[in-house]
């Protein structure tokens, strides 16, 4: 992965394809490490915010829940906590990180599957929440992503995830831009002796539209209801949504 990282991270990104293959790469690679890195990207607040997530979500008795781009299981387990009669799915593309997620599962309603966000390839209408810890930026296109959580979710189900934000403005994307560059670089150099392998997150957020561009986008696809918090002076978003029926 340290060969030709840069060269390859902004060729493979801007496609679809190539992102998808980019992303199962680089995942895999960081797969041993991704719970620390979580929590030191974000001064160990991410616990928090997941659990805040977790906490906002619907009194259900026995619910199906989706838990995409699931990683080590972080959020997944949240919920089956939360939803001790539920099923609960975690689905991820990459191996690596499903081989960890299952070691630490203690659950009995929990499974974890491998698959792509845009292509669960579950029934129409299987699910009444769907959620992600830092999914939807890793998309290989968001469009596809948030039309497949629409086709998947029951009418009136949730929607909640939590990723890194990027704000309207163009001087504080700039800044946000650095700034993740920089601590990403950090760690990169620290745990891989790679300084570009974290910057993948600044980059992806260019591509990522911004909070109130997802918005739209999530109407445009047929959510309502949408609501969000920022976190980390807004770095970070918890944005929760429902499906009404167009």
């Amino acid at each position: 992965m340290r060969r030709n990282f840069t060269l390859k991270m902004h060729d493979y990104i801007h496609r679809p394809e190539g992102k998808r293959k980019f992303n199962e790469e680089m995942f895999s690679e960081i797969a041993p490490r991704y719970d620390f890195i979580t929590r030191a990207l974000s001064f160990g607040r991410d616990k928090k915010w997941k659990d805040g997530l977790a906490a906002k979500l619907p009194e259900i008795k026995s619910p199906n829940c989706l838990d995409l781009a699931c990683g080590t299981g972080d959020l997944t387990f949240r919920l089956a906590r939360r939803y001790g009669q539920g099923h609960i799915v975690g689905l991820d593309l990459t191996e690596a990180m499903l081989e960890l997620a299952r070691g630490r599962n203690s659950f009995g309603n929990v499974e974890f599957v491998i698959g792509q966000m845009s292509q669960t390839g579950f029934s129409d209408e299987s699910f009444d929440i769907v959620t992600g810890g830092y999914a939807l930026r890793n998309a290989p296109d968001l469009k596809s992503a948030l039309q497949e959580i629409r086709r998947v979710m029951k009418p009136g189900g949730t929607g909640a995830f939590l990723d890194f934000s990027k704000p309207p403005n163009r001087l504080l994307q700039r800044g946000e831009n650095m700034m993740l560059k920089t601590w990403g670089g950090f760690w990169g150099l620290a745990l891989h002796r790679n300084a570009e392998l974290y910057t993948y997150i600044a980059e992806s957020l260019k591509q990522f539209p911004d909070s109130s561009q997802l918005k739209g986008h999530l109407e445009e696809i047929g959510f309502r209801n949408i609501r969000s918090k920022k976190h980390f002076l807004g770095m970070t978003e918890t944005i929760i949504f429902n499906k009404i029926s167009i």
